[in-house]
């Protein structure tokens, strides 16, 4: 069952946790109180033990009689600890994995405005600190808060009904040391989040330099990325020696404090035995009790200031982590339906942040199973127009309709069913190739994954494969080529059953050759689909209905194909430069001879156009 945790904060997600496997923590919090219960009675019954034997021997029956209620509590004690430990070691883990997958549900929720704020090895870092916080948190409180604290509670009450003034003396002091202690540890927690901040950066920077190691070989930056690396762990040191120093200067002041109250309980105890007021087994069992809430209150104290440690690590993954979802993944949005296929922009804008206006009052509408193709020069928005259909960003203003349906108040996963998509940069998980063909369609057979490959003219390349389906593909598809990679794209895109395909760039990594040998696959692919193509080959767009040319984000021309081929716009102007292009290139495979500012000119003009 999964925790909505938009609305919690790290204290109340926490607790959501601990109710879920309620029965389990009951028993470690019992088995541990009633451990320290045992602990606390032996040390109780060593009074009896000394006075019984201080009586003589007529006393041999009470000695034995206390001799065996002190065994049978410390037998007790190491039971009930060895039950604590055997029901934590079910529990602990269990929340700690639960408030992963929590977290990892409610990061992929978000939306890429959010991720393209923060490093991807960041937030990877921090799903792994928080659960490995609070699996900290839990261990900490059980071993090394709890003890202490019952050890505290029970000694105090044993000593009232021995001497209560020592009782109401240490009472003080415990209660003295825990607000000093406690305002100290509150002061620290800047310090924790800082350095656990610092932390999740330097994750990030690293797992951003290896995804992108081969820019960082291209370019001879490895010496630049240590240097940069370095700066960075430098400053994570800093914040965590920071951090660890005020620890241990709290630690040190605690620990003085505890020498000078146990020395002075020592001493009163041996003076109220001096003036006859107590018996030697209250001396013994006074300063026994009296070491244990020093002590104890000693282990509470580091107990306190580590878990305000983890507790600051928990608390600044869960504000980074656990923000509300702008768009995506708000419960009770509707599920988009889409039959036909129809597609309106009305009057919409969009920017990026505080840039200039993407688009401002672009109206566009597509019919049911129209082909149209979308060019324009790079900056001209024809990405973003892919971008905000996908509703992977919201416009600023306007409305984008599919069937009627405004897609920013649809739920994701209609909307994803409605849309099939063939990037430009086709993205490749490290798994099999048989997986990444399924991942849009995952009830797909493995028939219908090498049928949709054959189609796709993937099956020839996927054979000479080391392991042929199965092989894994490395990070983001490495172990593949450009024109690979894209051919998977296509081959997933035709196994899913959406009406609408938008294809960004689908064949820009091949050469010619296959170029021409995909088209057929595409011809099959966009069949009876409503298609949006951007592209800069205009040759793949040729057979579409509609042909749209954006510029500044806006339409400057819309027509068929061959009408804006007759006119005088940059359609035709581009579609002229193509063409002069591929007989430049016929003439250069024939004639070496060819004139270098030919080139030049013609990268001019494609830079010109986009």
């Amino acid at each position: 069952m999964a925790t909505n945790i938009t609305t919690e904060s790290a204290i109340s997600l926490l607790a959501t946790y601990l109710r879920r496997h309620l029965g389990l923590h009951i028993i470690v919090l019992g088995a541990v109180l009633a451990a320290v219960a045992c602990s606390i009675g032996t040390r109780y019954s060593m009074k009896y033990l000394v006075d019984a034997i201080s009586g003589g021997p007529e006393m041999i029956t009470v000695v034995w009689w206390a001799l065996a209620v002190f065994s049978i509590l410390v037998g007790g004690d190491f039971l009930l600890w060895r039950l604590a430990g055997w029901a934590s070691a079910r529990v602990f883990p269990r929340v700690g994995a639960d408030l992963r997958l929590d977290l990892f549900r409610h990061l992929l929720g978000h939306s890429v405005e959010y991720f393209s704020k923060r490093l991807a090895g960041s937030l990877a870092n921090r799903v792994t600190t928080a659960a490995d916080a609070v699996f900290t948190i839990e261990t900490m409180v059980t071993w090394n808060a709890l003890p202490p604290a019952a050890a505290v509670l029970g000694a105090l009450l044993s000593l009232i009904f021995i001497q209560w003034p020592v009782a109401l003396a240490l009472t003080v002091a415990v209660v003295l040391i825990g607000l000093a202690m406690g305002w100290a540890a509150v002061r620290g927690g800047p310090h924790h989040r800082t350095y656990a901040g610092k932390a999740a950066e330097v994750a990030g920077q690293v797992v951003d330099v290896v995804t992108n190691h081969i820019t960082v070989r291209s370019f001879g930056a490895i010496h630049r990325e240590h240097r940069r690396l370095d700066a960075s762990v430098t400053d994570e040191v800093t914040a965590h020696t920071r951090a660890l120093s005020y620890m241990e200067r709290v630690r040190l002041l605690h620990a003085f404090l505890v020498w000078m109250l146990s020395a002075a309980m020592l001493v009163w105890a041996v003076l109220l035995w001096q003036d006859g007021k107590i018996t030697a087994g209250d001396v013994v069992v006074i300063s026994s009790l009296s070491l244990v809430v020093l002590q104890a209150s000693r282990d509470l104290a580091v107990a306190l200031v580590d878990l305000t440690y983890h507790w600051n690590r928990l608390r600044e993954a869960v504000e980074v982590l656990a923000l509300p979802h702008d768009r995506f993944g708000q419960p009770g949005a509707p599920a988009l339906v889409c039959r036909h296929g129809a597609i309106e922009f009305q009057n919409v804008g969009f920017s990026y942040g505080e840039g200039a206006p993407v688009f401002d009052g672009l109206d566009l509408r597509i019919e049911p199973g129209e082909r149209v193709g979308i060019i324009g020069a790079s900056g001209s928005g024809k990405t973003t127009l892919l971008s905000l259909l996908q509703n992977l960003h919201a416009p600023t203003s306007g409305r984008i309709l599919i069937d009627g349906q405004d897609v920013s108040a649809m739920g994701s996963a209609g909307l994803h069913d409605a849309i099939a998509v063939v990037p430009q940069d086709v993205s490749l998980f490290n798994r099999s190739v048989l997986e990444n063909i399924r991942y849009g369609s995952p009830d797909a057979s493995d028939m219908d994954v090498m049928m949709a490959a054959r189609a796709a003219r993937c099956e020839q390349f996927i054979q000479e494969l080391p392991q042929g389906y199965d092989t894994v593909v490395g990070e983001r598809g490495m172990r593949l080529s450009g024109g690979q990679r894209q051919r998977l794209g296509i081959a997933r895109a035709l196994l899913v059953n959406a009406p609408i395909l938008l294809l960004d760039e689908a064949t820009s990594a091949l050469d010619a050759a296959s170029e021409a040998a995909i088209q057929e696959a595409l011809s099959h692919l966009m069949h009876r689909r409503t298609v949006i193509a951007v592209t800069h080959r205009l040759s793949t767009i040729m057979s579409f209905d509609r042909a749209i040319v954006l510029r500044d984000g806006r339409i400057v021309e819309d027509g068929s194909p061959a009408e804006l081929c007759r006119g005088n716009g940059q359609f035709a102007s581009l579609w002229r430069l193509q063409m002069g292009k591929s007989a430049q290139t016929h003439h250069a495979e024939h004639s070496p001879t060819a004139p270098l500012h030919d080139l030049a000119s013609a990268n001019s003009n494609i830079r010109r156009f986009g």
